[in-house]
């Protein structure tokens, strides 16, 4: 007799500036129940947070800051409970972003700068591979040439670490856009992100997201 899969319970931050009903139907379809949601309680007793972002740095953070996003995702890292950001949803993890001209603080939960990209032909947009870090528990599964879909002019290029024996470092996947190597995915207890869209990635997306899911009690 097959047994049904309980639902995992994730919220889908609303704030304006995210791709909410891709990354909403790639969620549920691999078995999460998602309630979208622009109310910080929710978002904060979720097994699961999600926080997409589309558009510039500075607008999300915006967006962010009116549904008192900063607050919600500490809250819930200090409690070790998971977070996934996607695309500006990884930039604003960081210390800033600089776009246009606009120097804007992001959430500090990383070190590093979101910059503009050093490439020909800007934005990054279509699919490329991922140097994915060793153990990987996002990547789990994939191959190394899997391809994921990018959509994006700017990123991090550095992620200074500091030398401490007690510090547990996070695992950082990359790839490279014309002379451009940047982060593509961060790994770091309950706080995860990915600077391509899981959701737009078809079944390697699919499988990432599967593998987050996964992780949620």
């Amino acid at each position: 007799m097959n047994v049904a899969r309980p639902l995992t319970q994730v919220a889908l931050l609303d704030y304006g500036a995210g791709n909410i009903r891709s990354a909403q139907r790639a969620l549920e379809h691999v078995g999460a129940e998602v309630t979208v949601t622009t109310d910080p309680y929710v978002a904060t007793e979720a097994a699961g947070l999600v926080v997409p972002g589309v558009g510039a740095f500075d607008a999300c953070m915006r967006g962010l800051n009116r549904v008192d996003g900063g607050r919600v995702i500490g809250q819930r890292l200090a409690g070790s409970r998971p977070v996934l950001g996607i695309c500006v949803g990884l930039q604003v993890m960081f210390e800033r972003g600089v776009e246009h001209g606009v120097d804007t603080a992001g959430f500090g939960e990383w070190p590093g700068v979101v910059e503009k990209l050093d490439a020909p032909v800007l934005p990054h947009m279509g699919w490329n591979t991922v140097e994915m870090a060793k153990d990987s528990e996002l990547f789990a599964g994939l191959d190394s040439d899997t391809r994921f879909y990018f959509v994006h002019s700017y990123g991090v290029r550095e992620f200074p670490l500091v030398a401490d024996e007690f510090i547990a470092y996070p695992k950082l996947s990359w790839a490279t856009h014309g002379a451009s190597r940047f982060l593509a995915a961060v790994e770091n207890g309950p706080l995860c992100a990915t600077q391509f869209h899981p959701e737009k990635s078809g079944d390697a997306g699919l499988h990432l997201l599967e593998n987050w899911v996964g992780t949620l009690r």
